[in-house]
């Protein structure tokens, strides 16, 4: 399956945001293998920096700074797709400013509702900062009349457990980007979150899945 063929935006309605930036993964990935999801904010400002894109994207280096922080070792994404987790963005375009209004998080959470059906062995998902999380209680008050998340800080909320159906949620911190690398206090949140989450998939379960990328939407 290739996500980016199921998960379209074809009107364009939020107008605050670099639509030239929309980018949906284009990986091909069995469905059914995809235990964790990892879901961040916002697609980066520059495509070559999105999580499968060829080279040294950004949100891939500090992504696999996370993850080694919290025992994973691993060099690549795709060695984590292969281990069946999953990376998207809750908001499919750029920011035009520092910030995300509610009615694009709102809006943009029906392609996100779209592309979690595609993976319905998914057993763990991670919201990676505030869009994500937002983002993820929109899809749930739309299906189940009520957030799973709460409000509040997320270094208060993060210690609890949350569940949506038989997944289990973690509400975390951003690990894609520059804020990363310097926010050392939310690196080991989020290496913690990690490690939690990564208990309840068996990654010593490695299947080699058939991931492929579309070159052409990072040139």
């Amino acid at each position: 399956m290739q996500v980016s063929k199921y998960v379209i935006c074809e009107e364009f309605p939020c107008k605050k945001m670099k639509h030239a930036l929309h980018v949906v993964p284009t990986i091909k990935i069995n469905p059914e293998k995809v235990s964790l999801i990892m879901i961040s904010e916002v697609a980066p400002p520059k495509l070559e920096d999105y999580y499968y894109a060829k080279g040294e994207p950004l949100f891939a280096k500090t992504t696999l700074q996370a993850f080694n922080e919290a025992g994973v070792k691993v060099a690549s994404i795709p060695e984590l797709v292969g281990r069946g987790i999953y990376f998207t963005t809750a908001v499919k375009c750029g920011k035009t400013g520092a910030g995300i209004g509610i009615d694009i998080i709102k809006s943009c959470s029906w392609l996100l509702e779209k592309e979690l059906g595609l993976f319905p062995k998914a057993k763990v998902l991670m919201l990676m900062g505030d869009v994500a999380i937002k983002s993820f209680n929109y899809i749930a008050q739309r299906i189940d009349k009520k957030r799973v998340i709460p409000a509040g800080s997320t270094y208060k909320i993060r210690e609890q457990k949350y569940f949506w159906g038989d997944k289990r949620v973690f509400p975390s911190y951003l690990q894609a980007g520059p804020s990363f690398l310097i926010e050392k206090s939310k690196r080991r949140m989020i290496a913690e979150d990690i490690a939690k989450a990564v208990k309840i998939i068996d990654l010593k379960r490695v299947q080699a899945l058939d991931f492929k990328t579309d070159s052409s939407l990072f040139k």
